[in-house]
């Protein structure tokens, strides 16, 4: 008679155990104050002929659009009721950026794509107005959506997408500390034309470590009586 074949245990790898688990918050649109900037839930009637004025002018060939399916407006009032639906979003949940110096909003951003039970969440929906970008503004602002993230809702995992094609938008991510993952092919159509999505993303193991590069950089020594930093952000 045959001898039956012993059963064997197989061992297939899983994941390590997330202890604790997330917490489940979902952004609460409570005001982000910093030192130069602040954050709070964009209203049309309070902020949009700020943030329509941050780039009529400024921005004639509209180059502030080219990568968001959104944009530019023909009037002010094209916009306005634009900004109206931006209000009552609730994922993406909308923030104006306010610049302390003038008091004006200068830009928008968003967080969005809540994945509370997993612990993930994404920042998107960001434009700066020509004024605003690559100052120390710009990076607070992403310094406190960032900490807002980690700190306040807890999240396991930050993302941050763009156009494949976007390459400030590419360098600024791994210049606060993203991880490129890679890319998405024939992701989205935006505006008639194909979209290839670059992937990044911060998990909170490394959120410590990044924290402190951005606190070093924004600490006021850091900037000449003009405004221009002495030390390049080393978040990567």
């Amino acid at each position: 008679m045959a001898k039956r074949s012993e059963t064997r245990k197989i061992e297939r790898p899983v994941g390590h155990p997330v202890d604790p688990l997330p917490p489940g918050n979902v952004p609460d649109l409570r005001p982000l104050p910093g030192r130069w900037v602040k954050l709070e839930h964009v209203s049309a009637a309070k902020h949009a002929r700020d943030l329509y004025d941050s780039f009529t002018g400024s921005d004639p060939e509209g180059h502030v659009w080219t990568y968001l399916a959104y944009g530019p407006w023909q009037s002010f009032e094209q916009f306005e009721e634009w900004l109206k639906g931006r209000e009552a979003s609730r994922d993406p949940w909308f923030y104006a950026f306010i610049d302390r110096a003038s008091g004006r909003a200068v830009g928008m951003g968003s967080f969005m794509r809540n994945d509370p039970a997993n612990g993930v969440i994404e920042i998107g929906h960001i434009w700066m107005s020509p004024g605003l970008q690559q100052t120390r503004e710009a990076t607070e602002i992403i310094f406190l959506m960032i900490r807002h993230c980690f700190d306040d809702l807890g999240v396991r995992r930050l993302e941050w997408k763009c156009d494949s094609l976007n390459a400030p938008s590419r360098k600024a991510a791994e210049r606060f500390g993203f991880k490129f993952e890679g890319v998405f092919l024939q992701h989205f159509i935006v505006k008639g034309r194909n979209r290839d999505t670059a992937w990044f993303a911060m998990l909170d193991k490394d959120w410590p470590r990044i924290r402190k590069a951005f606190e070093t950089w924004l600490e006021p020594s850091n900037f000449d009586a003009e405004g221009h930093q002495k030390a390049k952000l080393r978040a990567a």
